[in-house]
């Protein structure tokens, strides 16, 4: 995995922590969005969606790490909106460190170089770069050209200056395995530390929704990518068991409140993804008020055809604490890419797999990993 084994020692330690202490719900990575407003309007992202008033409105840097200090997770996520455009972000990230949290500024890179002096190397902070694919495919999904040549040399800068890097890739509809597979070639040999990838969610805010996949051709188009990838090394930074199902072989429900969110409304119910529960005014509210049970897939429309990571992460690790040797056995072979795959769950809101978008909105405005940064 693309993960540094000091954080894999204190995130192990946490859940080991969590788990002698009896908790039945705990989280594991704080989404923090400071702000919603970007300089980029991309293709699948509906943060640009919001008014002007709301774009211009930012969380604290007392506020982000009050909400740090609430959540206790090991990890901190920055996204938004582009973390780079807030003033007090060298603040909040040097808070975030200071309280020895491993903090992943997601940004797309274009204030990256003209901003890293503002940050100090650490074992702590990572630049998450967002790349949705090769030069072309990424330039597309952000709507504008030359986004990728400048985000490729901002990674090249980061990484000489002695920063921790990953790149943050979103996959959507019309993606070819034997692309896929270039890309993270060339990820790899920018020397990047890790690569988080997950399938698009369906955004109402987004600008277009027929680039979004159903459930049966995200598990197809990770199995060809899987295909293709054999005996390659990539520095993938999830558990093997997420990446098993993507790949179709592992039955999960969405576990939300392992990556809490907390943006400029409040705490986010019930996910990074949507908020059809509204807000919480505290963290504990979020995880004792909220009807867990009501979301995930086949139990919420807004749910549909989502296998994203800030969902599904955590129920694979959960499930890697639980079963240490099934997760061994798959971290060995890597994905299973042949033969039947788990069940679909049921739905209530089933997307033509073709693409076409769903006849219901399928989220509150929003975005993932990404774009956010």
């Amino acid at each position: 995995m693309g993960i540094p084994l000091l954080q894999q020692y204190r995130v192990g330690k946490y859940i080991l922590g969590r788990k002698l202490a009896g908790s039945r719900r705990y989280p594991l990575v704080l989404m923090l969005e400071p702000l919603f407003q970007c300089n980029l309007a991309c293709e699948g992202c509906g943060k640009i969606a919001y008014p002007d008033d709301i774009l211009a409105q930012r969380m604290s840097a007392a506020e982000c790490l009050e909400a740090v200090d609430e959540c206790g997770a090991p990890v901190v996520s920055v996204a938004g909106g582009e973390p780079l455009l807030h003033k007090e972000m060298p603040e909040i990230v040097a808070g975030i460190i200071e309280r020895r949290k491993f903090v992943y500024l997601c940004t797309n890179a274009l204030l990256a170089i003209k901003r890293m002096k503002d940050y100090t190397p650490s074992p702590y902070l990572t630049f998450s770069i967002h790349l949705d694919g090769d030069r072309e495919r990424h330039d597309a999904s952000v709507c504008q050209e030359g986004v990728y040549d400048r985000a490729t040399e901002a990674i090249r800068r980061l990484r000489e200056a002695g920063f921790r890097v990953n790149i943050n890739c979103t996959l959507f509809q019309g993606e070819d395995p034997a692309r896929a597979r270039d890309f993270f070639d060339e990820a790899t040999r920018l020397g990047v530390e890790g690569i988080t990838v997950s399938p698009a969610f369906d955004y109402e805010g987004a600008k277009r929704h027929d680039i979004f996949m159903g459930i049966r051709s995200i598990k197809e188009l990770f199995r060809g990518i899987f295909r293709e990838g054999k005996g390659r090394r990539w520095p993938l930074s999830h558990s093997a068991l997420y990446l098993d199902f993507l790949a179709g072989n592992q039955a999960y429900q969405c576990t939300p409140w392992g990556n809490p969110t907390r943006n400029i409304f409040g705490w986010q119910r019930p996910c990074y993804l949507h908020a059809d529960g509204g807000y919480a005014p505290t963290f504990r509210a979020l995880m004792e008020e909220t009807d867990w049970e009501a979301y995930g897939v086949g139990r919420h429309p807004k749910c549909e055809n989502c296998m994203a990571h800030c969902g599904f992460e955590a129920t694979a690790v959960e499930d890697t604490v639980r079963h240490p040797w099934k997760a061994l056995k798959t971290a060995l072979r890597g994905p299973r890419t042949e033969g039947p795959m788990v069940p679909d769950p049921p739905s209530a809101q089933p997307r033509e797999e073709s693409g076409t978008v769903a006849t219901v909105p399928v989220h509150a405005i929003g975005r993932p990993t990404g774009r956010d940064a």
